[in-house]
C-alpha cells in the first residue's frame, strides 16, 4: 500500500527535495543518500587543513514537519569531539535554527560545523594532538569505519522538542554527585538530577561543564529517561562522549531499572591503564549506587524484604 501523505506536510516535502537536490549539487561526493524514502542522509565535513585536518560526520533525518514546524534529527560522529566543545557545537546549531524557524537551514549547519573544524584545527595543533593521546585504544574508532545507527535517531524523533524548547526560565535541577569508584589509577564518580523536559537535560549539561574538573574529565557518559504522562512512553537518549557503547549500557541499566525522570552522568578520568569491560562495569555500578543513594531504586536488603512480603502463600491442597 502506497504511503498517504498529509495535504499538510505536501510542502515541506517539496522543500525538502529542493535543499537535497541543492545540497547535493553543492556537495558532490560528500553529499549521501542513505534512504530516500525514510529521509535519512549523510554528509562528511573536513576543515580542509593541510597542518591538521579534522573530520565529522553529519548524520540527519529529515521529519515530515521539516522545515515548517520541526528541526532536522541529527548526529554528529567525531572521534575527537566531546565533552563541552560537543556541547558549544550543539548549542550553535540549535541557535542557527531558532533564528531560522521554518526556513531549510541544513546548509548553514554544515557550514556552521565546517567553520567549527576550521577553528578547531587552526587553534593549536599541540592541543588536538593531546585530545588524541586521551582517546585510549579501547575507545578508539576510525570515523571513515563508523558505521551509523540511524535505528536509534528514528527512535528518538521526539528530541527534536529539544530545539523547540525555548522556555529559558526553567530552574537548575538539582544535581548530586555520587561516591568515586577507583581502579588502577582511572576513577568514576556519578552525577544524577531529576529532570522531566530535554531542555532541564541541556541545562544540567551545561552547569556540570562549568566545573573544571568535570569538564576536563577523557568521558562524561550519560543517559536519560522521561515520561510523557500525555502519550504514556518514554523519552530517552544517551550519549558516549568517545566512551564506545558505554552510553548505550547505561541507558539500558535505567531501563532495566525502570527509573524515570532522571538523569545519569559518570565522568571517568583516564589513568593510563586500559581496563578492558571492567569500565563499563564501574560505569553501572556508578549510576546504580547513586540511583539507589537518591531513592530512585530500592537497595538490595530493601527489594528482598519487599520481595518476602509480596510472595503469595502457598494455597492448601483440597483432599
Amino acid at each position: 500500500m502506497a504511503d498517504i501523505i498529509n495535504p499538510e506536510n505536501e510542502e515541506d516535502l517539496q522543500s525538502q527535495i529542493e535543499e537535497v537536490e541543492a545540497l547535493s549539487s553543492i556537495y558532490g561526493d560528500e553529499w549521501c543518500v542513505i534512504d530516500e524514502a525514510s529521509r535519512i542522509f549523510c554528509i562528511k565535513i573536513s576543515s580542509d587543513s593541510k597542518e591538521q585536518k579534522l573530520t565529522a560526520c553529519l548524520q540527519i533525518i529529515l521529519p515530515p514537519d521539516y522545515p515548517s514546524a520541526a528541526p532536522p534529527i541529527y548526529q554528529i560522529n567525531a572521534a575527537w569531539l566531546r565533552g563541552s566543545e560537543r556541547a558549544k557545537l550543539a548549542n550553535s546549531l540549535e541557535d542557527i535554527y531558532v533564528e531560522h524557524a521554518g526556513e531549510s537551514i541544513l546548509y548553514l549547519w554544515v557550514e556552521r560545523i565546517r567553520d567549527f573544524l576550521v577553528e578547531k584545527s587552526h587553534s593549536s595543533g599541540s592541543v588536538i594532538q593531546q585530545e588524541k593521546v586521551n582517546i585510549t585504544a579501547e575507545e578508539e574508532v576510525e570515523d571513515d569505519e563508523y558505521v551509523p545507527d540511524f535505528n536509534v535517531l528514528r527512535e528518538n524523533t521526539e528530541k527534536t522538542h529539544l530545539f523547540m524548547d525555548q522556555a529559558n526560565d526553567e530552574e537548575i535541577p538539582p544535581i548530586k554527585h555520587g561516591t568515586p569508584i577507583t581502579d588502577r589509577r582511572s576513577t568514576f564518580q556519578p552525577h544524577l538530577a531529576p529532570v522531566v523536559t530535554p531542555r532541564q537535560v541541556k541545562i544540567v549539561l551545561e552547569k556540570l561543564y562549568e566545573n573544571k574538573k568535570i569538564a576536563s574529565a577523557t568521558h562524561n557518559i550519560y543517559a536519560y529517561r522521561i515520561y510523557c504522562e500525555d502519550k504514556h512512553s518514554f523519552l530517552q537518549d544517551c550519549e558516549d562522549d568517545g566512551e564506545t557503547a558505554a552510553g548505550g549500557r547505561l541507558l539500558h541499566l535505567l531501563q532495566i531499572l525502570d527509573v524515570r525522570n532522571v538523569m545519569v552522568v559518570v565522568s571517568r578520568w583516564y589513568g593510563g591503564i586500559l581496563l578492558g569491560p571492567d569500565r563499563f562495569k564501574h560505569i553501572n555500578n556508578c549510576a546504580r549506587n547513586i540511583l539507589m543513594e537518591e531513592g530512585y531504586v530500592a537497595s538490595t536488603d530493601e527489594a528482598c524484604k519487599l520481595g518476602a512480603k509480596t510472595k503469595r502463600p502457598k494455597s492448601k491442597k483440597t483432599k
